[in-house]
């Protein structure tokens, strides 16, 4: 696992069976880190604190470092960031969490799927108030000291939408600039999920953020994707603690 490099195995002796229970200890940050991955982003870690003790583990970086070593996750060694590493191991964790009751997770899915039906509702103040939901209780560990602070936010909140979505695609080039986030409907729910391109903007408003995705003609890049594609735009005011949004069907 040099280099950014992960290779994939998996353990003998140990599975999700003996990792769940890790998961649920009360270490700050863990959960949140867990449900960060989960969402396709990557976390800090700190590799150093761990002892090769699997029976005295005592902080959420001994945790997530022990996952590393057993393959269920990958290690970038330049940016020291833990991820999952592919999208069957992904789903695994996640069925695992789930099927082992593990409520801080029951709860959070069930708002990020309010606001992945927000969004496709194209429902705006459900949409600010599911994201100010989510962001106090699973990501407020997170400081808002610019947009890419705001992105992770982001990246938890819509985790719901990896049921019907690729992994979003973050600063997706669209020949005139980037895209903040993007996501595909997965082929079998082309027909029913619009694709979603998201712009997120810090201190300005969220009108800006929408007049910024067609100014640089993002849909135009992901059109022979998908069906249709809605267009979001969030603004999150430091001053105001408060988020804004403006969401438009994009008309091709």
């Amino acid at each position: 696992m040099l280099n950014g490099e992960f290779k994939n195995y998996w353990s003998e002796t140990a599975s999700y069976e003996t990792i769940v229970p890790l998961i649920n200890m009360d270490f700050d940050g863990l959960k949140s880190a867990v449900i960060e991955m989960l969402s396709g982003d990557e976390v800090k870690v700190n590799m150093a604190t761990f002892k090769n003790d699997t029976v005295n583990i005592q902080s959420r970086d001994e945790v997530l470092t022990y996952m590393i070593h057993l393959g269920y996750l990958g290690y970038d060694q330049n940016r020291r960031t833990a991820f999952i590493p592919n999208e069957e191991i992904r789903q695994e964790l996640t069925l695992a969490v789930e099927n082992k009751k593990w409520s801080e997770m029951t709860a959070f899915w069930k708002n990020s799927a309010s606001l992945l039906e927000a969004t496709l509702d194209m429902d705006e103040e459900a949409i600010v108030e599911s994201i100010e939901k989510i962001h106090t209780q699973y990501a407020s560990g997170i400081q808002y000291n610019d947009e890419n602070s705001l992105s992770s936010v982001l990246t938890i909140a819509y985790l719901s939408s990896m049921q019907y979505y690729f992994k979003p695609v973050r600063e997706f080039p669209t020949g005139r600039g980037f895209a903040d986030f993007v996501y595909i409907p997965k082929p079998e729910y082309k027909a029913d999920y619009p694709a979603l391109v998201v712009e997120l903007k810090w201190n300005k408003n969220a009108k800006t953020a929408l007049q910024q995705i067609y100014e640089k003609k993002y849909p135009e890049s992901i059109a022979e994707y998908t069906g249709e594609i809605l267009l979001v735009g969030i603004n999150y005011d430091k001053k105001t603690k408060k988020y804004e949004c403006v969401i438009e069907e994009y008309q091709k």
